[in-house]
């Protein structure tokens, strides 16, 4: 028997794990008729929705993101908020396939009760998230989570993204790795709300103060973001659970801040209006990938491109012409 819609927001307003799987892999699908039933949902979800601390988590490949976030999720679970991972595995170019093993990494998360993990693939959408990662935020908002953390790729150059669907952008780095501004695009260091060097236990407290030291004087010559706050640099770690709790007042403090002086209701605007034109654009690309005269066309006109018997300016003029356009 097909589930109603009405059983889908019941189920998610209930907090009940099952359901909330369900209606996260509802919006996931591409299937045309499971997304006419995803839209219905989320619009009667949506009042329910908005009233969590939204964090993106990124970093370069080894900072130890899962680690970290198991640690931070785990102290914010134990003070008594309900917390939510939308992990992202980046997907292969060729397969399509992806690991999802961010539940095994999260071993102690992923067992606690006020904790909710879900591994998905990117799909190789750019932006280090997956297409459909604001809908999850708003089924998991519904659902009864306060604090929603948003973990990317770390590729390291197409993930600012995620700093247009949360409200607080912290970007993990590790000490001792080189030239230290090497390992992080200008345009990340311009998002980031916080830089947190991780991994200072042990023989690696100096060079993570070092290195926090170095991210200071990188900050201190960018223009803020915001008039109403300075990116603090801090020093942690996730396998020691040093500085966590430092991390997660200066979070606090940013959005008192930031509601303050009404930036954080206005971000939270224009992630709505961000949401809008990112399905814009994936519906525009999906209309035209199955539009019967580009289907038609598109062997051909891609032979033509590998050949080189046809430049890529009039390929996309053709499939174009074709979609209507």
């Amino acid at each position: 028997m097909t589930a109603t819609i009405d059983d889908y927001v019941s189920g998610v307003l209930s907090g009940n794990r099952a359901w909330l799987g369900r209606a996260i892999t509802l919006v996931e699908s591409r299937n045309k008729h499971h997304q006419e039933r995803a839209e219905e949902m989320l619009l009667k979800l949506l009042p329910h929705a908005g009233k969590s601390q939204r964090i993106g988590i990124s970093g370069v490949p080894g900072a130890g993101k899962s680690t970290f976030i198991e640690a931070f999720g785990c102290d914010l679970t134990r003070a008594g908020h309900k917390v939510a991972v939308l992990a992202v595995d980046p997907s292969s170019s060729r397969s399509g396939g992806s690991i999802l093993g961010d539940k095994t990494r999260m071993a102690n998360l992923s067992a606690d009760e006020n904790a909710f993990i879900r591994p998905s693939p990117s799909s190789c959408t750019l932006g280090g998230v997956t297409r459909s990662t604001r809908e999850t935020i708003v089924v998991c908002e519904a659902a009864g989570f306060d604090v929603i953390l948003v973990e990317t790729v770390g590729t390291g150059q197409s993930e600012t993204m995620v700093s247009d669907m949360t409200d607080f952008f912290l970007v993990l780095m590790v000490p001792g790795a080189g030239d230290e501004l090497q390992g992080i695009k200008k345009g990340i260091l311009e998002l980031a709300d916080m830089i947190a060097v991780n991994k200072c236990d042990g023989a690696n407290d100096m060079r993570a103060k070092d290195a926090a030291r170095e991210y200071r004087r990188a900050l201190h010559i960018l223009t803020p973001a915001s008039p109403t706050w300075s990116p603090p640099v801090v020093i942690c770690s996730g396998l020691r659970n040093i500085g966590l709790d430092a991390l997660w007042t200066h979070i606090v403090d940013h959005k008192t801040r930031m509601s303050a002086t009404g930036e954080f209701q206005e971000r939270r605007r224009q992630q709505q209006l961000g949401w809008m034109w990112a399905m814009v654009d994936d519906r525009l690309m999906s209309a035209l990938r199955s539009h019967p005269a580009v289907v038609r066309d598109l062997p051909a006109v891609e032979r033509a491109v590998t050949e080189g018997t046809l430049t890529p300016t009039l390929a996309v003029k053709h499939l174009l012409g074709a979609f209507g356009l």
